[in-house]
Formats: structure tokens, sequence, C-alpha cells
């Protein structure tokens, strides 16, 4: 990282900030030290211009559509890689040798059974929770059963526990599906891949064998592959925020989950299929993109433009792709929802109003469709959602605890409230 320097006047005063430079993408002015030289704050609502921290893991470009993973493109690791090879990449910053993906494999397999006592903590949730309620809680009693790992000041508990976590969050994930249905649980089985195995927890009984289809279980990991990070999103950066205060690493994930659920970030892609749903066939399509025009209509285009992608976002590109593999494969040759989904598609990437307004189709817009066709309810899709952004989250944490620059997370604000009023007693007010 290299260095210049910005001038920036405010009244009489003149003060010189540092300006950053990265490896890629727009640098950023050091504004650390504003408050002490100048007495103000910067406002930034929702930090669409903050850079919260300096990281090595994930590079977007939104103008260009472009998404890295420690510099390798997301289209070459989803369709050459699986999900594993990308957890160690974002792990440790590299791709693994044969020998080190053979050892990484081996010991997050050894991790995937959850302490037997959880089992019961289960019987604690309604039979109606939403699993994305019972993850936040099961995933933040970890700390309760695998106390021997949360002293984020020992390296080794930190790589103990970022396994446990990677390996334990399929079978948790499985864990909530099976409650809310009403299934006996599952247990995990060595000689499965991590999402054959993570398949076979969700849809096998007891009563009959099961045989995980290869095509759904690479479709998965796919899936899981393009949603692994994404930079300093809002539940990373919660992550981030809980961990600055020194919080124990199964908490800090609990916090992450407990914000993929808002509807506004993990849940896009329910929203996406909803509306699919709602539109119904490809003749009522004019009708709702009429509306989607109007101003004065709140109807909104699901699945379609992103806070940071300005261009084709390039994880929908290949989450196409997936979608008609797997209705493929299921022999869904006329699924309504997928010809709603392909000329919608085909007006966005051609109409003039998405265009100029750049609303291109981001992941969300397939992925729902996908995971339905797959047999997964609506309300386990943010449970995967977790489940697949759980490696970004520790590789972020970890990277967080690692830096030498690291303090605990405080915001500052813009106080627009009653200024200074003398206390009265009850009976004079």
């Amino acid at each position: 990282m290299t260095e210049s320097t910005a001038t920036i006047h405010v009244g009489d005063k003149t003060v010189e900030v540092p300006v950053k430079h990265g490896t890629v993408g727009p640098s950023v002015i050091d504004i650390g030290k504003l408050y002490a030289k100048t007495g103000l704050f910067t406002y930034d609502p929702g930090f669409t211009s903050t850079a919260s921290t300096e990281s090595e893991i994930t590079y977007i470009d939104g103008d260009k559509g472009v998404l890295l993973y420690r510099g390798y493109p997301i289209d070459e690791l989803a369709e050459h890689g699986d999900f594993l090879e990308t957890c160690y990449l974002l792990l440790y910053g590299d791709l693994p040798t044969a020998a080190q993906k053979a050892e990484f494999d081996y010991r997050v397999t050894r991790h995937t059974m959850v302490h037997e006592q959880m089992t019961r903590f289960f019987n604690g949730f309604r039979r109606d929770a939403h699993p994305m309620s019972i993850m936040v809680a099961c995933v933040g009693a970890l700390a309760a059963f695998y106390h021997d790992s949360i002293d984020i000041n020992d390296p080794l508990q930190r790589q103990i526990a970022s396994i446990r976590m990677i390996a334990k969050m399929p079978t948790i994930a499985a864990m909530a599906y099976k409650y809310s249905i009403g299934q006996p649980f599952v247990y995990p089985k060595n000689d499965l891949d991590y999402c054959s195995n993570f398949l076979r927890m969700c849809f096998s009984v007891p009563a009959e064998e099961y045989k995980v289809n290869p095509v759904l279980a690479r479709a998965l990991d796919r899936i899981f592959v393009l949603h692994a990070d994404h930079e300093q999103n809002a539940s990373t950066s919660t992550v981030r925020l809980a961990g600055s205060s020194g919080a124990n690493p199964f908490g800090c994930i609990a916090a992450g989950i407990a914000c993929l659920w808002g509807p506004a970030h993990g849940g896009a892609n329910e929203a996406a299929l909803k509306m699919l749903g709602e539109i119904g066939t490809v003749e009522n399509i004019p009708k709702y993109v009429a509306r989607a025009k109007d101003k004065n209509d709140p109807f909104r285009l699901m699945g379609f433009g992103h806070r940071v992608y300005k261009n084709y976002d390039p994880r929908a590109k290949i989450m196409a792709k997936t979608a008609h593999e797997v209705l493929s494969e299921l022999g869904v040759k006329d699924d309504p929802l997928l010809e709603v989904a392909v000329e919608l598609e085909r007006i966005a990437l051609s109409d003039d109003y998405f265009i100029e307004k750049k609303l291109y189709p981001n992941i969300d817009f397939y992925s729902g469709i996908t995971l339905k066709a797959m047999g997964f309810p609506v309300s386990m899709f943010t449970v995967l959602f977790a489940v697949a952004r759980t490696v970004g989250w520790i590789a972020q944490w970890k990277e967080m605890i690692d830096d030498p620059e690291q303090k605990i997370g405080r915001p500052r604000q813009l106080y627009t409230g009653a200024p200074f009023r003398e206390y009265k007693p009850v009976g004079t007010r």
C-alpha cells in the first residue's frame, strides 16, 4: 500500500490528510485524525463512501461487474473449483495444493457432528419457529458447548473455532430444517463431500435409502461458492463490529446471521421468488414492467440492481446457468417462474429504462428458483446463504483480529436533538 496526501479546507483551517492507495480500486482518504485537527466528523449515512477497514480478502468493481476472491475471478472459482477449496482460499490467502486440500477437507469433514446435547437444545423451540431464528440461537450457543475455542487471543483456538463453524453450520442448518417439518435429525456421514452431506441431512429419512443427485450437489456447491464472501456488506460489517469488542467468534457469527436475516440483505432471493409468483405468466410482464417504471406506483422489480454493482452481477450469470442445469436435471421443462424470469432478464438487458438506470439482474433473481426446484422451502433460503457466508465472515473476523490497527468500532453522529435543558422537579413541570 502506498500513500500520498490531500488537503482539506475547513473555514480558515487547512489540514493535510493521508491518501492511501490499494492494489486495485478506489484510493481512500484517511480521516482518522480529522476530528482532532478540525473538531468535525464526516457524515455518511449507510457508509456509502466510507472504507471501514483495510482488507486483502475480496475485491468488487461494481461498475465493471467484477468480483475477486483473493484475486481470483468468481466465475473461475465457481466453474472449476469447489466450496471447500474456496474456503481454504478465503481463510489462508492462496489456493491449496492437493495435499493441503486433502488435509483441509479431512479436518472439516471430521468436525461436522455437533455435541449430542445440542439435539435437546432444539426442543425448546416452537415447531413453527423460523429456521433463521433457530440458527441465530444455536450458533450463539456453540460458545457454551465448545468453550475450549473462544479465547480470541489464542491462534490455535481461533483456528479450531473457524473449522468448527464451517463444518457444523450445515449440520445445524439441516437440523433446523428437520425440526421445522417434524422429521428426525440425520447425522452427517464422513464419506460424503460437503454439499452431498448437507443434501442428505436435509432430505433423507430413516425409512428409506437416499441417493444424492450429483448434479444437485454440484449446483449447491456452486451456489455456496458464489455466496462465500462479498466484501464489507451489512452482515460482514456486523461480524467485524461485534468482533472489535473482543466477543467470542461464535457470538460474532451469530450476530452476522441475525443481520443477514433482514429482507434487504439475505432475504432478497425470497422476495424475488415471491415477485415472480405474483407476476405469474409471461403475458403479465408488460403490466408489471410498466408499474415498475411508474414513479407513483410502489411496486418494485425484485432481483434487479445492486447496492454495489452498476453492471451485470458476475454471480448472476453463473446462477442463471445453474438454474437451467437444475431444472433440466429434475425434468422441469415448463416452469412458469423460469419463463417469467428469462423474459424479465431479456427485457432488463435490452430496455432503455433498465439500461439507463443500470437495473441488471442480480444473483437473487435466479437463486430462489434454483433452491425451490431443489426442494428447499422459502424459509430455508436465507439459512443456505448463512451456511455459505460463514467462511467469509470467519475470514474477515480473523483478518480483523490480526490487524494491528484494529480498535473497537465506535461510529459518531450528527446530533439533532434538544440542546442543554435544565432539569425541573416533577411538581414544577
